[in-house]
């Protein structure tokens, strides 16, 4: 894919992107809904939105009996189970998640779910994506960006998986069927503990294949941290990041003094600098209408914590960017106004890898995989992963 290397505008300091029946056997987790009644009847949407109103409103007591460690993916029995009562919001948010896993009935992949228990013991959704007829040759661990969750990739992993590659998502806390206030990251630091965690339980199970992660954007910040632990990066084989959030520009040089005071009076607090309505984070109307309309997406305005600790992030990669000794691939937008594409440069040049490509995608926002070349762009994508397998 032919590349031009673009001096872009100051990007704001607005983040709404990250940038989207059930085969084999069941799924141990249970979703009891008390109450609760199943329709066939309207969109998809419809029925999201209805569920996610009434689990909130208390119309539904969500139950979600857990072991105390990790959901395993696919026993159906067993004992040591606990019983967690789930908050109703998030109890919503994740019955969605759990839904589009079951009634997931593509042929050629076998999608599954499971729960994820932190050191915090929160419970993260995950999800796994696995080829029914290729042969898996390695693994893909892939982290969403900032106000999304994993299902939105569920189109790229079954290219993955038909390209041989088994595929696992995790929804970090704060986002899609996790625990947490939607939208809301107390500390990013969670995000790449847990990352680490989920990636030793995953080479655990797949013992002999080779591991890559995807991240886009607030998620790619979060595997290039991750890799910057020498015993972590010992066990990754490479990285593809997606618009990485390595710089941002706030929208006004006082966010970046108040922002560590109001983190910590105010975490939560939101700030009138993200539009309800979505950023220009990709060129193709439809996905943009498709993403934020999307129930488990969250399209409220960034929470001062959450911005805070993306500051801080990017502050912590760009003081570190020598660290970074593993093979990666970074894909930016030119066009990008959410994440700095001259920060991308930046990594290219000054990371420490002897294995590493950059491309600036002259006229391409945030969201790649949802611009009208994706289907090129994941071929891109694919085909670096498929040379170091």
């Amino acid at each position: 894919m032919a590349s031009k290397a673009a001096t872009p505008s100051s990007p704001s300091f607005i983040l709404t992107s990250g940038a989207t029946p059930f085969r084999g056997r069941r799924r141990m987790v249970v979703v009891a809904a008390r109450g609760s009644s199943s329709s066939s009847s309207g969109d998809q949407k419809s029925k999201d939105d209805r569920l996610l109103q009434e689990t909130s409103s208390g119309v539904h007591r969500t139950k979600l009996r857990v072991p105390a460690t990790i959901v395993p993916w696919k026993s159906a029995g067993g004992g040591g189970r606990v019983t967690a009562v789930v908050d109703p919001e998030v109890g919503g948010r994740r019955a969605i998640a759990i839904k589009r896993v079951l009634q997931d009935d593509d042929t050629n992949t076998v999608r599954e779910f499971s729960l994820f228990v932190t050191a915090r013991s929160d419970n993260l959704f995950t999800q796994s994506w696995t080829p029914v007829s290729a042969k898996i040759r390695g693994l893909v661990v892939l982290m969403h960006g900032l106000n999304e969750h994993s299902g939105r990739y569920n189109d790229f992993a079954k290219e993955l998986n038909a390209n041989g590659f088994k595929v696992y998502g995790m929804d970090w806390i704060g986002h899609g069927g996790s625990d947490g206030l939607h939208g809301y990251v107390h500390s990013l630091d969670y995000a790449v503990d847990d990352l680490k965690s989920f990636l030793d339980k995953i080479l655990t199970e797949n013992p002999g294949f080779p591991c890559f992660c995807f991240g886009h954007s607030t998620g790619a910040a979060i595997v290039l941290k991750a890799m910057m632990d020498p015993e972590v990066e010992a066990r990754v084989s490479g990285v593809v990041l997606t618009s990485p959030a390595v710089g941002i520009q706030p929208s006004h040089p006082l966010v970046v003094i108040l922002a560590p005071v109001l983190s910590f009076l105010l975490p939560t607090l939101q700030l009138n600098s993200a539009n309800k309505k979505g950023m220009p984070v990709s060129r193709d109307p439809d996905a943009l209408v498709a993403k934020y309309s999307d129930p488990l997406v969250y399209t409220g305005s960034v929470r001062v914590r959450t911005g805070y600790e993306i500051l801080r992030t990017t502050a912590y990669l760009q003081q570190n960017l020598k660290r970074l000794r593993i093979p990666f691939l970074v894909l930016h937008g030119a066009a990008d106004t959410v994440t700095d594409p001259a920060a991308s440069q930046r990594l290219h040049e000054e990371a420490s890898s002897t294995d590493k490509t950059i491309q600036l995608l002259e006229g391409f926002l945030h969201d790649l995989l949802l611009e009208p070349e994706r289907e090129e762009i994941m071929k891109d994508i694919i085909d670096w992963f498929n040379c170091r397998v």
